[in-house]
């Protein structure tokens, strides 16, 4: 692999020297939108136990002349896309067409970086819904970023993600300050996130995407924790689990045979409640997001026709942290989907974006919830 030179800035240069996190390559790729280059990184991070790893990634820069004080970054964290390495974003295709309003943080002049966070694309398990280890991986990311400018980054960046990448952005977001104090955070957004895991993977929704989530969050964990997959079902079902845990979400939906994989395991999981198991449910309560303030300004935005994230357990987990003290600008979307949230609010969220990094006073409708 060839890596175009980087160039490093002083609060990059050491974080590496103190933590040993460093852009490893840089490597041109095709299709960035008008006035903007592309590249696919390797970079280091540490996973929530201390260990080192290397983790992907896709940096979008802008082209054009850099203003004066450098540019802001906006780290983008996608939705589930698998935790198999042929599901890592920057390994297909459609790596760029998954980030939402991305041509408009272009124009804006944003440095854009989307992580594939650890164990896809690269060595090891992909912790799925992993709260620590994705935030090292994201925050890692928008160092590695900064890495790849030719010229002055400002320190400051925003975070915004989707389903399982909301969940990475408000765990980010919360680790933030004590993890990467060198940048400086503005503002996170979150479309659909994953708050609850108890309620999102072993809730009453939708039993395919519990059938679905459940056998990543099994295979993942398993691995991750050491908690041997024998304490959720029998042999049949495990190896049913670990079969469509090679399967990647697709944007065209889920393919035939991942479908009749789901049929069976809904029908292995009828009688297993999860988050009723004792290390299973005290992962995913430890994994799931605080409501506690984030110390910067939040977006949620969730669609009312949502069978993924259930709008209610969204909803509740806004309206708790409004409780708390933090500031929170909701965006309903009636009628809107899982898969199209983040797009159908792109617009309003990067003029949302655009005002946190102005400075500007953060909107709040905790008085709406």
């Amino acid at each position: 692999m060839v890596a175009v030179a980087v160039f490093l800035t002083p609060a990059s240069a050491t974080a590496q020297a103190a933590n040993a996190r460093t852009l490893v390559s840089a490597t041109p790729i095709a299709g960035a939108p008008a006035g903007a280059l592309a590249y696919r990184i390797v970079y280091r991070s540490m996973t929530g136990r201390g260990g080192q790893a290397e983790a992907t990634g896709i940096v979008i820069v802008p082209a054009g002349a850099e203003p004066r004080a450098g540019r802001d970054i906006v780290a983008w964290t996608h939705g589930t896309t698998g935790i198999a390495d042929a599901c890592a974003p920057s390994a297909n295709s459609w790596r760029l067409s998954i980030i939402a309003g991305l041509a408009p943080m272009i124009q804006q002049g944003y440095i854009v970086v989307a992580p594939d966070y650890l164990g896809l694309g690269s060595a090891g398990t992909h912790p799925f819904l992993v709260g620590a280890d994705t935030a090292h991986a994201v925050l890692d990311a928008v160092r590695a970023a900064r890495d790849v400018r030719r010229g002055r980054t400002t320190g400051r960046f925003a975070l915004w993600g989707e389903s399982q990448g909301g969940h990475a952005a408000l765990w980010s977001g919360r680790l933030a300050r004590a993890y990467a104090p060198e940048l400086r955070l503005v503002g996170v957004a979150a479309a659909a996130p994953a708050t609850d895991l108890v309620a999102n993977i072993a809730g009453d929704g939708n039993a395919a995407v519990r059938a679905l989530m459940t056998s990543y969050a099994g295979v993942s964990w398993s691995q991750i924790y050491g908690v041997p997959l024998s304490t959720v079902t029998g042999p049949v079902g495990q190896d049913l689990m670990r079969r469509l845990a090679r399967r990647c979400v697709t944007l065209d939906g889920l393919k035939l045979g991942t479908k009749i994989g789901l049929a069976r395991m809904i029908h292995v999981l009828r009688d297993v409640d999860l988050a009723a198991l004792p290390r299973w449910g005290e992962l995913m309560r430890s994994n799931s997001v605080e409501r506690v303030p984030l110390g910067v300004p939040l977006l949620i935005a969730q669609g009312s026709a949502d069978v993924i994230i259930a709008p209610s357990v969204t909803r509740s987990f806004a309206t708790a942290v409004c409780r708390a003290g933090q500031r929170i600008r909701f965006i309903p979307v009636a009628g809107g989907d899982h898969v199209t949230i983040a797009k159908r609010t792109s617009e309003q969220t990067v003029e949302w974006l655009r005002e946190r990094f102005a400075g500007r006073t953060d909107p709040s409708d905790c008085a709406t919830l």
